[in-house]
């Protein structure tokens, strides 16, 4: 991960590096010694708030109860994975911490993944989850989870496709969530907006690419992908 501060110069986005480029590895791996694509996020500086360290912890409770491991143990774990993953970044979550708010959900993220990978149940924790975040949402997607109760999910679309061949369709333009059958006929008989009143969650669900979709078995009209 290479940090960097972006400026706005009209409709230009300048990306200032902390460090020069290996313009031989970018030219190695991208195929191109012109033009290259980036992926990048604003990140958020404000300091790292209580709401993220009551949930991150509630996580740890979760793995914990799983696997029957100290919950320093965990703590430790992940502090080092953060580490390794911003090459040599400390963070922490008490009173008086210098990590932002971004920082806490890179750690969140990689505590999410870890629960997903290893089937780890939401418990405690899954009433703090950030369900209005996309980010958790494609992963119920990814793992088949339900979005309400963790249990093995369907893939339900928000976006009706009525009784349309769905090999037919291009599902990379419709709105999904995962939902298990017993949620997914409830937010079928009792609509969108009463489900997300009862759950509190947004029902307006997220796209995935066609590999995600490849990957879970829906076929589709992808235009020969």
């Amino acid at each position: 991960m290479r940090r960097a501060r972006a400026v706005q110069r009209g409709n230009n986005l300048i990306i200032e590096l902390e460090s020069p480029l290996n313009q031989d590895h970018l030219e190695t791996v991208s195929g191109s010694d012109g033009e290259f694509y980036v992926d990048y996020e604003i990140a958020d500086t404000r300091k790292a708030r209580i709401k993220q360290r009551r949930l991150f912890f509630a996580l740890l409770h979760d793995i914990e109860t799983y696997f029957v491991v100290p919950s320093e143990f965990l703590k430790s774990m992940f502090y080092t994975q953060y580490e390794f993953y911003t090459a040599g970044k400390s963070i922490s979550l008490s009173d008086a911490t210098e990590s932002s708010v971004n920082d806490a959900n890179t750690l969140l993220d990689l505590v999410i993944d870890f629960m997903f990978e290893w089937h780890v149940p939401f418990k405690k924790g899954y009433e703090l989850l950030p369900k209005e975040e996309n980010y958790y949402l494609y992963q119920c997607c990814r793992h088949r989870v339900c979005t309400i109760c963790s249990k093995y999910a369907d893939i339900h679309h928000i976006d009706v496709v009525g009784r349309t061949n769905r090999n037919k369709v291009d599902h990379t333009k419709r709105h999904v969530m995962a939902l298990c059958r017993v949620h997914h006929n409830e937010i079928e008989s009792i609509g969108a907006i009463k489900f997300a009143q009862k759950y509190h969650v947004p029902v307006t669900g997220i796209k995935l690419k066609i590999e995600d979709l490849q990957k879970l078995g829906i076929r589709g009209n992808y235009g020969g992908d």
